[in-house]
């Protein structure tokens, strides 16, 4: 009787066993995806783009009178005083000017020592600025050191205080430079005039503008050289800057100040730099697929210059970031996870081993990353790049 009621049994529950197997194997199996955790961490908003570096000011030495250059001694790379001679002409013989041409040549020498004067002027200017800037910057530290202006007032007084030093600096420069000038327009004179005395007509020295180093050699080689002829360019690498070509719709979100990163020149350590510059005119350039686009130059200049110099030519290749934005403890997910339903724009949060959709409110972009300024939490689990195969409620296995 017993073995009759369990064999009753028996059949009923294979029959459920079965039913469910069947359920199990009919069932769809998990739809693999790839996912990505809800972050809260700094975030940057940049925009990135290549640039070379160059100098602020480049000096080109020409022939001042057309002769016979001497051979060039100095070469691409050696460094060179302020007045130091550079190369040596042997002046052809005066031709007999006319009246005309002659007189040119005395109004080129007024105008050269005219502009030597302005240069003294400026420079007077700009050191009356510079003793201002460096007043204020001491009545700022005194007033910080008691507690009566904030830190920022302190260090914007000192920025200007170093912005003066700069322009003292440039000013001196161009004083120099125009002393020069007024050198070669009277060298001009009076080899063409024929008043030069005997014992010069042999060589003329042609002396550097500036201390630096030498950039470029057009001519190395002895022999005859037209008058106007570049000959070297000279500069100093202290005056290094970097300019990158943004696109027209890139750079009118930078401004000047803006900090940029500077990575991809060759070295480990990242380069900091300030936007100093957006160009007021564009330019048209032809992308590498035959694409026109309209770029905006923007000037750099390091933060630390000498670090950069001593590492760093003119023209060379960086990659420079320029951060529009940061924050700290930001919501954020891969720009792959977000899509468009309605308008509104959704992620697929994974629940429960189900994609649940949930519409957020977007915020700044990175490019590969972007903020969420509502609708999820740090922690949870998005899905990237979801295809077709994800709805609401599908079931998911993250890899």
């Amino acid at each position: 009787m017993v073995m009759k009621q369990k064999r009753r049994w028996i059949v009923p529950l294979v029959a459920i066993g079965l039913l469910v197997v069947l359920v199990l194997a009919l069932r769809p199996s998990p739809v693999p995806v790839n996912s990505a955790k809800v972050l809260a961490a700094n975030f940057v908003e940049s925009v990135d783009e290549e640039g070379q570096t160059r100098l602020r000011d480049i000096y080109t030495v020409s022939a001042p009178i057309g002769g016979y250059l001497q051979r060039v001694q100095p070469e691409p790379g050696d460094s060179v005083e302020l007045g130091e001679v550079l190369f040596r002409m042997e002046p052809h013989p005066a031709p007999a000017l006319d009246a005309r041409s002659l007189s040119q040549a005395r109004e080129n020498l007024s105008a050269a020592r005219a502009r030597r004067g302005n240069a003294l002027a400026n420079l007077e200017t700009v050191e009356a600025d510079a003793r201002f800037a460096e007043s204020e910057y001491q009545r700022y530290r005194e007033l910080h050191e008691r507690g009566l202006v904030s830190t920022t007032e302190m260090e914007r007084a000192r920025s200007t205080r170093d912005r003066q030093i700069a322009a003292r600096r440039a000013a001196e420069h161009a004083v120099e430079v125009a002393g020069f000038e007024v050198e070669s327009a009277r060298a001009v004179l009076d080899i063409a005039s024929g008043e030069r005395p005997a014992e010069e007509q042999g060589e003329l020295d042609v002396r550097s503008p500036v201390g630096g180093v030498v950039l470029r050699r057009h001519r190395c080689c002895e022999g005859a050289i037209a008058a106007g002829e570049a000959v070297v360019d000279v500069g100093s690498l202290e005056d290094l800057e970097v300019q990158v070509d943004l696109l027209s719709m890139m750079a009118v979100r930078v401004r000047p100040g803006m900090r940029v990163l500077m990575t991809g020149w060759g070295g480990d350590e990242t380069l900091e730099g300030t936007v100093r510059r957006i160009e007021p005119a564009g330019f048209t350039r032809v992308s590498a697929l035959g694409v026109e686009e309209q770029r905006v130059p923007v000037i750099i200049d390091f933060d630390d210059p000498e670090t950069a110099w001593q590492q760093l030519g003119v023209g060379y290749r960086v990659e420079a970031e320029f951060v529009l934005w940061e924050g700290a403890d930001v919501i954020q997910v891969p720009t792959s996870a977000l899509f468009r339903v309605d308008g509104q724009w959704t992620v697929y949060v994974i629940d429960n081993g189900r994609a649940r959709q949930r519409s957020v409110d977007r915020g700044r972009s990175s490019g590969l990353l972007t903020q969420i300024t509502s609708g999820l939490d740090a922690g949870e689990v998005v899905i990237t790049h979801p295809g077709d195969q994800i709805s609401e409620g599908t079931r998911v296995r993250a890899d």
